[in-house]
């Protein structure tokens, strides 16, 4: 959790909060919860060893001791482990010792070392004896496989097949490690670590998570586990292994959409450790938040079982922005069978609900923000929500019919409810440049909706590896079914009071004259196939080739007058191509060019003004490079791009009612990443992304072409450092960059002032340092926005959200 205190005078922290005896008091209660009753220079106790795997009987206790085991290769960490403890390390599977290894600084029993020394590397141990251990590969998350060689890497995307150094694409992984360093909360938070992503403001017609990914929206590309995960919600990473983030176009194998990319959230599933961990964190911004994760294998039907469960409350403000509040909570058991057998079963369930007074932000005045304190809330206090209630579920079986092939099928409905009273302040249209800011009365639109999605859908898919005379072939291939509905009832107000720009009032009583403006039902039936196909030509060359075809059928009904019914199918295949050359074993070249589409009824919504357009069409070509350098332990990658949107979807200005495909809309870019180890002790997450996205040609807009795309900012870099102190101290820092951005692509230019719509860049720096208090209990503070900065985080032609002023974040974070 973290906790935020406002700048203003009247908002006060409780006294409780501020008093040191309090977090005296915390620390002191966290430490004898860790040591329990031992006494001074007395032996700590450890876990017990199974009895059942040959360990020793019940009560039986090993001696902590202090490990000094650098970060550096698997084998030379197990066999530091070995000298100093006198235990017996036995690998299972080659390559499992050159994976990269953490290692160990600090005073532990021999297990809970081990634990240390494969955290994060995919690797899990079962005890033979007392002092026996036995390494193998860890049961691995849906979103993520392990290949036949895994010294390569020890994640691969599954419907690509192969692993991500040899996979032609930029892929950005943002890891549970970094999420937890930095505290983040949110998934906007996790994929600020990713350049080339840039945050959108909500909609009138949906809320929750927007990005921008390489120059395009990606609000429809969400995905959880490789499937849609559709709903209009703002997403906690409490149930997220790992952020994964494919840049670039990728129908060929998530479907529609995915323009500029796709972020799949990859969740936390049953493995063979028994462990529970969590967090209890507060905040200066008046957060509370707590975290669980219990994890318990079992033995049933002869086989290898385990359980997981989740468990997130949050409840919060936002610093230095007045009346908005964020409250959640979500619960996410999953069950696995067959752990370590050819057939294996995952049953899962997520859960989130949010009860949040949202906040639409400051309005634009002419051609960028209105000139008011940052605190500034044009809603009503009583009278705004954000309700969300999202349940997803999902049962997914794997089969290996031998070594070299594997059936999967997953399954998966979802439910998306949503609930809403949203004010967007807005200026009037009769303010001019001269018209003093204090006479003028923002007008507050009413946003009101209520609607429930769902979504059901199937996906079967087979990886392969076979040969063809010499040349060896990596297949993934895949069938895709299901159907999404969307419900949504919109509501317009009338008699809304309005407030003063300088000095709103939130507080005011909410009135207005409600009615129905719309009452949709939108069903779409979608069926799709692909295949991929990796071909290895020896060992330095590969060229991959794909093809995908998706059928979308779309009904949309709407029944307040006028009513209106649109029906379209749209039937589009897609294609990938790529050829990578590999000159040593850890680094890979590739040239790569790919198209995707995005059809009229992407979002399940279809008009008068689109039902009759084909879907827009895009093609992207890429150059890069990946190198796995110093024994596995700093990843490279730079790409240069192009994306070309060569129909994009206009207005038609003789019609306001009719769009037209008559654009061309273009991103230029480069991107690097660098993540690793510069040394034992310094570990860093950076990257940057080079974005020259513009109108290339407009038939209706002329005025337009050049114009920045919107909400592309040409330049975003990010850079995370991890230093390991002396004294098991753990500090970090990072640094946020946002160029410009511009509101709008086709109308760039503001009416009254013509000068271009946008809103200035920013820096952002956070802070984090952490200290072990027991051999199970650390205590991590963090702290955001260091130097205070006054920031337009999330922006919207319509209405800009400022960011978060200084906050603080501490907490104590456990694993039993």
């Amino acid at each position: 959790m973290s906790i935020k205190i406002k700048k203003k005078a009247k908002d006060k922290r409780s006294k409780w909060q501020s008093r040191p005896q309090y977090w005296v008091a915390v620390g002191t209660l966290a430490t004898y919860t860790a040591i329990g009753a031992t006494s001074k220079g007395a032996v700590a106790s450890a876990q017990q060893l199974d009895p059942a795997a040959g360990g020793s009987q019940p009560g039986a206790t090993l001696p902590v001791r202090r490990f000094e085991i650098p970060a550096g290769p698997l084998d030379g960490a197990v066999a530091a482990f070995e000298n100093q403890t006198g235990w017996r390390v036995e690998i299972s599977k080659d390559g499992i010792g050159s994976l990269p290894s953490p290692g160990v600084i600090g005073i532990y029993t021999p297990e809970k070392a081990l634990r240390q020394l494969l955290a994060g590397t995919g690797v899990t141990y079962r005890l033979k004896d007392r002092e026996t251990a036995v390494l193998d590969l860890a049961e691995v998350k849906a979103a993520v496989d392990v290949t036949a060689n895994v010294s390569d890497l020890a994640q691969s995307m599954p419907k690509y097949g192969e692993p991500i150094l040899d996979t032609p694409q930029t892929i950005n992984v943002v890891q549970q490690e970094i999420i937890q360093e930095q505290g983040a909360t949110t998934l906007r938070d996790a994929v600020r670590n990713v350049a080339g992503i840039s945050l959108a403001a909500g909609e009138g017609g949906a809320q929750g998570d927007s990005l921008t990914i390489r120059g395009f929206t990606a609000r429809n590309d969400l995905f959880i586990d490789g499937m849609r995960d559709f709903g209009s919600y703002y997403r906690d990473p409490f149930n997220t292994e790992e952020v994964e983030v494919l840049q670039g176009p990728s129908s060929v194998t998530f479907g529609r959409g995915s323009t500029g990319g796709v972020v799949n959230q990859a969740t936390k599933l049953p493995t063979t450790t028994h462990f529970i961990s969590g967090d209890v964190d507060f905040g200066t911004d008046l957060t509370r938040r707590i975290a669980l994760d219990y994890d318990q294998p079992f033995q049933i039907w002869g086989s290898q079982a385990a359980f997981r469960l989740n468990l997130m409350g949050n409840d919060g403000e936002v610093a230095d922005r007045d009346v908005t509040k964020n409250r959640r909570y979500g619960v996410a058991p999953s069950l696995a069978f067959g752990l370590g057998t050819d057939t294996r079963l995952t049953v899962s369930y997520f859960h989130q609900q949010a009860d949040d007074i949202p906040d639409y932000g400051l309005p634009w005045m002419f051609n960028g923000a209105a000139p008011v304190d940052r605190e500034n809330y044009y809603g009503f206090k009583h009278g705004n929500f954000l309700k969300t209630d999202d349940d997803i579920g999902t049962v997914k079986a794997e089969h290996d019919l031998n070594s070299r092939v594997t059936i999967r099928s997953q399954v998966r409905y979802a439910s998306y409810l949503r609930d809403a009273v949203i004010t967007e302040p807005k200026i009037p249209t009769t303010v001019t440049p001269a018209t003093p800011l204090d006479q003028i009365q923002i007008t507050r639109n009413e946003i009101t909706v209520r609607s429930a999605e769902t979504f059901l859908q199937d996906q079967t898919m087979l990886t392969a590896r076979f040969k063809t005379g010499w040349i060896e072939h990596s297949v993934a291939a895949g069938v895709e079914g299901g159907r999404e509905t969307s419900d949504p009832i919109r509501f317009a107000y009338t008699g809304v009071p309005t407030t003063s720009l300088l000095n709103p009032n939130p507080d005011q009583g909410f009135s207005g004259v409600q009615a129905v403006s719309s009452n949709v039902h939108t069903s779409a039936l979608s069926v799709a196939a692909y295949a991929l196909d990796t071909m290895h030509l020896g060992r330095k060359w590969d060229l991959t080739g794909g093809i995908r075809w998706d059928r979308f059928d779309t009904s949309y009904n709407q029944a307040v007058a006028p009513a209106s019914s649109f029906e379209r199918v749209d039937a589009m295949p897609s294609w990938r191509a790529a050829l990578v050359f590999k000159p040593v074993e850890r680094g890979s070249i590739y040239f790569a060019a790919g198209t995707s589409f995005n059809p009229s009824a992407e979002t399940l919504s279809l008009s008068a003004a689109n039902a009759n357009l084909p879907p827009e069409k895009n093609k992207t070509y890429e150059f890069g490079s990946k190198w796995d350098l110093k024994s596995n332990r700093l990843w490279l990658h730079a790409a240069a791009f192009r994306t070309d949107k060569t129909n994009a979807r206009e207005p038609d200005p003789n019609n306001p009612l009719l769009n037209v495909l008559a654009g061309n809309q273009r991103v230029n870019g480069i991107e690097v990443e660098a993540q690793g180890h510069l040394t034992n002790r310094w570990e860093i997450h950076s990257g940057y992304a080079y974005l020259d996205g513009s109108v290339v040609s407009s038939n209706y807009y002329p005025a337009a072409v050049g114009a920045q795309l919107a909400n592309v900012p040409r330049d975003t870099f990010n850079f995370w450092n991890d230093f390991r102190l002396p004294r098991h101290w753990e500090a970090g820092i990072g640094t946020n960059f946002v160029s410009s951005r511009t509101a709008s692509s086709t109308v760039p230019l503001d009416p009254v002032t013509g000068l271009v719509k946008e809103l200035p860049g920013y820096w952002l720096f956070n802070a984090m340092v952490k200290h072990p208090i027991s051999e199970h209990v650390d205590l991590q503070g963090n702290v955001y926005n260091l130097a205070n900065r006054f920031y337009y985080d999330q922006i919207h032609p319509a209405h800009i959200i400022p960011g978060a002023g200084r906050s603080a974040l501490i907490g104590i974070k456990f694993r039993f």
